[in-house]
């Protein structure tokens, strides 16, 4: 039994450290890029709205594989496109339109009922969708975004670490109580 809670208790503060270092590594990278970090060469994006649904949910992390040739894609891939200089959509090509420089892609969200008004320019597309999602995690980038929320995440996990390691001394000594209690009876 005490090998059990000897187990448990390290898988939960390793848990808990991996938490806070990857929590710490989002934050950095996040504000070091000046936006979404970076991994392996691609680039992480939040998914706001439900437009990519089933396949994408909304408050996903999506990782959109940046740059390359811009008018190479065909009908069915999925691009991250700016919309504006503040918006970004993520949406599955229906149709190509034109060559070279004035490739325009028609694009539609897979649970929107029709196309996007506007055609996508290839000088408009941030990146390419690869299918790597992981949903809600979207959120926790979004918090990392603002001052307070990446306060909170780099000392959230801290917290709870210091929280668990008091926890965990406090039964030891409650432990080391006992047995003497018991020790100094018997005798």
């Amino acid at each position: 039994m005490v090998k059990v809670k000897t187990w448990i208790s390290n898988i939960i503060t390793c848990l808990l450290f991996l938490t806070l270092i990857s929590t710490a590594f989002v934050v950095i990278s996040s504000k070091a890029s000046g936006g979404e970090p970076t991994v392996m060469g691609y680039q992480l994006k939040t998914v706001l709205s439900g437009s990519m649904e089933p396949g994408i949910k909304t408050g996903s992390i999506i990782a959109i594989k940046p740059g390359g040739d811009v008018t190479r894609f065909k009908k069915g891939d999925v691009i991250t496109f700016k919309e504006s200089e503040t918006k970004l959509i993520t949406h599955r090509i229906q149709e190509v339109k034109g060559s070279g420089e004035n490739t325009q892609y028609i694009t539609k969200g897979d649970n929107n009922d029709a196309p996007d008004m506007t055609p996508v320019l290839a000088a408009n597309v941030v990146g390419e969708y690869n299918g790597f999602t992981i949903p809600y995690i979207g959120y926790l980038l979004s918090a990392a975004q603002s001052k307070m929320g990446s306060a909170l995440l780099l000392i959230l996990p801290g917290v709870l670490l210091l929280l668990y390691s008091a926890v965990t001394i406090w039964k030891a000594i409650k432990e080391i109580e006992v047995s003497k209690d018991t020790t100094t009876t018997s005798n």
